[in-house]
């Protein structure tokens, strides 16, 4: 499956655990694509690697942290004024909300490698 929304950034530890950080931003009419491809990634792990969702230094082989916030933002018309040398800003109707999502998922070597070869991950 080929991911449009969740851009992964590796890293690896010196003990060897690899970690995939993604953020993604949408409006709120692409939030259930983004939904979709988070389910699908979580999906596969829990299926490929049942019972064995803990952090490494407990014994599992993968583990992920997700979190998520929704922001409004309020655009502001800004002009300078030359001959003053202020610059004057009004608010403008709010902007739809983004919701913000990250997904961690870290693991150990095969774990990693399962995920790049299932989600074109580099």
């Amino acid at each position: 499956m080929n991911l449009s929304y969740l851009d992964f950034d590796y890293s690896e530890d010196a003990g060897g655990t690899g970690t995939f950080d993604a953020m993604a931003s949408v409006s709120p009419a692409q939030i259930p694509a983004l939904h979709a491809e988070i389910c699908a990634v979580l999906s596969w792990a829990h299926q490929h690697w049942p019972d064995a969702c803990a952090p490494t230094e407990d014994g599992g082989d993968w583990h992920y942290d997700l979190q998520g916030v929704q922001d409004v933002s309020t655009p502001l018309a800004l002009r300078f004024d030359d001959a003053a040398g202020q610059l004057h800003s009004c608010a403008e109707p709010p902007a739809p909300p983004r919701t913000t999502i990250t997904l961690t998922l870290s693991g150990n070597a095969a774990f990693c490698d399962a995920l790049r070869e299932a989600f074109a991950v580099d």
